[in-house]
């Protein structure tokens, strides 16, 4: 969801105000992910919004810069109201009106309110939500798939990743799923001997679309 579907560079007028510089935003965020996944790794669970926030104060301390509350209260309302990258509607709606099941995986746990699907305007294209909230660990830790193919009662070679993250693309694609990798900025497919390679590699979503009206079809 975040970056695949909605567009996190809106976050950089907070890291520019907080830290001097926008591109403390991709430092944040991998950061994010790679606690995110040492914590699944060790066994732990805190949920995603709760991390980022540690993460963006952990990033204060490094740059000797104070973060205040209201930092935190501004970062958390950016996160939930996210707009949508411009190919995603266009693409979900010819998506959608094919025939495809869509659903999503986020490591961002549910919230009791509107969710940031719903404010971005793209909660109508999916049947179902899935959070690694339910099974306390993050993507791309196998129980994460899991679930999505066990609650659609679906093969998990009958579901298909699509994300601008590789360690999304290896982790669904070792659950057993096939991957599309989408090449937002700042994200590229990994060459290296060993590392699980996507099935498939898009620029946008409309190269989603000629996938699966050539080759899903």
């Amino acid at each position: 969801v975040n970056e695949t579907l909605l567009d996190i560079t809106a976050l950089a007028p907070i890291f520019e105000r907080v830290f001097g510089n926008a591109d403390s935003l991709r430092e944040w965020f991998a950061q994010l992910i790679l606690y995110s996944e040492a914590i699944s790794l060790s066994g732990g669970y805190t949920p995603f919004n709760v991390l980022a926030a540690g993460v963006f104060r952990m990033l204060g301390k490094t740059k000797g810069v104070g973060v205040q509350d209201a930092d935190i209260e501004a970062l958390s309302t950016a996160m939930a109201t996210l707009p949508a990258l411009p190919d995603v509607y266009p693409a979900l709606s010819a998506l959608k009106q094919s025939g495809y099941r869509l659903v999503t995986l986020s490591n961002s746990p549910p919230g009791s309110g509107e969710s940031p699907l719903m404010r971005a305007g793209l909660a109508e294209f999916f049947e179902q939500s899935f959070s690694v909230h339910t099974v306390e660990r993050f993507k791309p830790h196998p129980d994460t798939y899991q679930q999505v193919a066990e609650a659609l009662d679906v093969s998990p070679s009958a579901l298909c990743m699509v994300a601008c993250h590789v360690w999304d693309t290896i982790g669904a694609g070792a659950a057993g799923w096939q991957t599309v990798l989408v090449r937002r900025p700042g994200n590229a497919e990994i060459l290296a001997p060993g590392v699980r390679h996507p099935d498939w590699i898009v620029d946008d979503l409309n190269g989603l679309l000629e996938i699966a009206t050539s080759e899903w079809t």
